[in-house]
């Protein structure tokens, strides 16, 4: 019966120049568990036409069908040669069921992202526009457009222009003076790549300047006969150029591995059989190798390469971020990593295929130290978009997340760290939830002169919706006069007891020496620094920030702080943005997802801003407080960076979430004395922290440091 075969088209995709058609997909016959012959009935409809069957292990999975099963489908047409209907016939292994789908012809199907003229990016801009608008409503979505109207005014190729200027013969020259020239394998598994992007991918490792390298690849059983014989021109006109054909397909970690058994460079760098390196790419990885010999890890920033050569969408990356690699393989291309570690670690494993990198770093970041992981920001990758990479269509290859996410929870088991994960808000974003092992006592300290209103939404929000019970509140009363407060007061400890307490400072405003006074009393073995004038939002933010503070590698733990128009007002402290310090994402939607995901991920920052931030008690000592010299501005930065020092990892949680609404019981520090005062505040930053300033490990120099909106730097 034909409702035996399941049929699902992924994508049609056209190539711009020759309107030739890139149809991909699955199929399977859920009864025998096995893929359909496909077949094309009406051929003279195309001049030729290529089937290739792809694994997916996402519908292996859903179906428990044999990996040895390929249900995918890549459908190539070429010469297409009128506009009527294609019928594609699919039909069961044992000839007693059949399907037909039909391509139409004549319907304009998209250009391959990143083809696209003028006109179809604008179109494309308006349909996702309208996905936007669905999603976070009108005001958001208005919001967006004035944040990438600003973005739009530094444009990636106009970047480029200014900064990608190179001597090569400098470079040469700065080559035979290095004192220490590994020799670096490049690990790439082939299988049926078009002869043209094999060519430019070998071609980009053969210009560089840096020569003491390896290509070791290894063809898993390709079908197509042009690759054999390429691989083999390659290899017997460069010593260097290593092949092995493996004698039945085994998948990319297989295949992968089979490239590393051909290894004997110190190091090994991960290249996909259709990407590019530039030029530059090894003379920079040997370059942060003679400053410091001791590294296991490099990767670079990466961008995206389309079918006519025109690069876009760079990732400008962090220094090394434990916290955001749980929730998403940031550091992806280009790794270059110490072989001894790669075998120790077994290589590749098999049944992680799609997110076989991600769960090859996790393991990887195991065996060394963060001091021996560099990041180098420089664009040193571009991954190539084709109509089936996940470049262009993370939807292409389901499977691939969900072995992502399988490689997130082993991490946790391997650590021995109690906790589960699961998917996050987009595809390739994973969330970590850690089990508290002891709900230890949180003291929560708000400082505040009157503000009666603000004081009773505060407080009345944790009450009510705070799922974490095992907590006190200490208002840090600076001197109120209002009468009401009093009363205020009195209300709360008739519903928390004992667990309720107010604690007079009466003294010139400082917001560091009223909060140190309040910590001495504090009970806890938790301090939560908490703005009079911010409101809960998610019932387990305190349950969310206490499951990170507990890790003993973790210092200071911020949360997502909103403007009451469901803006961004917090999401961490990048340093050196708008002068001194400042939040990155600032006025972004509430339910955007950021740059690269960032507003959906938990990260790794220098800082977060005291208005919520949660450490341990025996850390906040161990630093002596908050500076009591800053007596308004920088102080929670300044705290921060101090416990950072203590070897701690300071992370914003992207679902601990409040309102808040700042500064209406203080004001602004823009007149007078205010001014004055937080002038002097910025120079004592700028003295004590003046390199971090400079270069914020976990923001990147390519990036604006004017405003926050993560574009590109002038």
């Amino acid at each position: 019966m034909n409702d035996e075969i399941k049929i699902i088209i992924d994508s049609i995709y056209r190539e711009k120049q020759t309107n030739n058609l890139t149809i991909t997909g699955w199929a399977l016959n859920t009864n025998s568990k096995s893929a359909p012959v496909i077949s094309i009935n009406n051929q003279e409809q195309v001049l030729s036409y290529d089937i290739k069957r792809v694994l997916r292990e996402d519908v292996n999975q859903i179906y428990e069908v044999d990996a040895t099963v390929f249900a995918g489908f890549e459908i190539k047409l070429e010469g297409i040669q009128n506009k009527n209907k294609l019928e594609v016939r699919f039909v069961s292994e044992d000839l007693e069921s059949s399907k037909t789908e039909w391509i139409d012809l004549a319907k304009k199907h998209p250009l391959i992202p990143g083809t696209e003229d003028k006109m179809a990016r604008l179109m494309i801009k308006v349909h996702k526009g309208i996905s936007y608008l669905k999603r976070n409503g009108i005001k958001s979505t208005i919001q967006r457009v004035k944040i990438e109207k600003i973005r739009n005014q530094s444009s990636y190729p106009s970047w480029l222009e200014r900064n990608e200027h190179f001597d090569f013969e400098k470079i040469k020259a700065e080559i035979s003076s290095f004192d220490y020239q590994p020799k670096i394998s490049i690990a790439m598994p082939v299988y049926n790549v078009e002869e043209k992007w094999l060519r430019r991918c070998i071609d980009s490792i053969l210009i560089q300047d840096y020569s003491n390298w390896e290509l070791c690849m290894a063809d898993d059983a390709s079908t197509d006969p042009k690759v054999k014989e390429l691989l083999t021109d390659y290899s017997n006109s460069d010593e260097r150029i290593k092949v092995v054909f493996r004698p039945e397909n085994g998948h990319i970690s297989e295949a992968t591995n089979s490239s590393l058994t051909l290894a004997t460079g110190e190091f090994v760098a991960l290249l996909d059989n259709d990407d590019e390196l530039p030029r530059i790419a090894f003379y920079e990885v040997v370059k942060a190798l003679n400053e410091n010999p001791e590294l296991d890890l490099l990767y670079s920033d990466e961008d995206k390469i389309d079918m006519e050569g025109n690069r876009s969408d760079p990732s400008f990356k962090p220094d090394w971020s434990p916290d955001l690699l749980l929730g998403t393989n940031y550091i992806s291309h280009l790794g270059v990593y110490r072989r001894t570690i790669l075998e120790e670690i077994g290589g590749f494993r098999k049944g992680y295929e799609g997110s076989q990198d991600y769960d090859l770093v996790l393991r990887f970041t195991e065996k060394t130290t963060s001091e021996r992981i560099k990041h180098i920001p420089k664009v040193l990758y571009h991954w190539r978009m084709l109509p089936t990479s996940t470049a262009v269509d993370q939807s292409s290859k389901g499977y691939a997340f969900e072995a992502g996410l399988r490689a997130v929870q082993d991490a946790l088991v391997r650590r021995g760290i109690k906790g589960h994960a699961t998917h996050g808000r987009a595809n390739g974003l994973y969330d970590v939830y850690y089990d508290i092992e002891s709900e230890e006592l949180v003291s929560i300290i708000i400082p505040t002169k009157n503000g009666y209103k603000d004081v009773k939404r505060c407080v009345s929000s944790i009450i009510e919706k705070t799922t974490y019970k095992n907590y006190e509140i200490i208002i840090a009363d600076n001197g109120s006069t209002d009468e009401k407060m009093k009363e205020l007061y009195d209300s709360f400890k008739q519903q928390l007891g004992v667990r309720f307490r107010i604690i007079v400072i009466d003294i010139p405003f400082n917001f560091s020496k009223i909060n140190n006074i309040a910590a001495k009393e504090a009970k806890g073995n938790y301090l939560l620094f908490l703005n009079n004038d911010t409101e809960v939002i998610n019932a387990d933010w305190l349950k969310l920030m206490v499951s990170f503070a507990q890790q003993e590698r973790i210092g200071c733990v911020g949360a997502k702080l909103l403007y009451p128009n469901n803006t961004i007002q917090h999401a961490g402290v990048i340093l050196g943005l708008g002068g001194i310090a400042g939040h990155g994402h600032y006025g972004y939607p509430h339910g955007d997802l950021g740059y690269f995901g960032k507003l959906a991920l938990n990260v790794d920052y220098l800082a977060v801003t005291a208005a919520c931030l949660l450490m341990k008690k025996q850390d906040f000592e161990a630093v002596s407080g908050f500076d009591e010299d800053f007596t308004v501005a920088f102080n929670d930065v300044d705290l921060c960076l101090k416990v950072k020092e203590l070897g701690r990892d300071n992370v914003w949680l992207h679902e601990a979430e409040l309102y808040h609404f700042e500064s209406q019981t203080r004001g602004y520090d823009d007149k007078g004395k205010k001014k004055k005062r937080f002038e002097k505040e910025k120079v004592m930053m700028e003295h004590k922290w003046s390199t971090l300033i400079e270069d914020d490990p976990f923001y990147n120099p390519n990036l604006t440091r004017e405003i926050p909106n993560f574009s590109y730097r002038d």
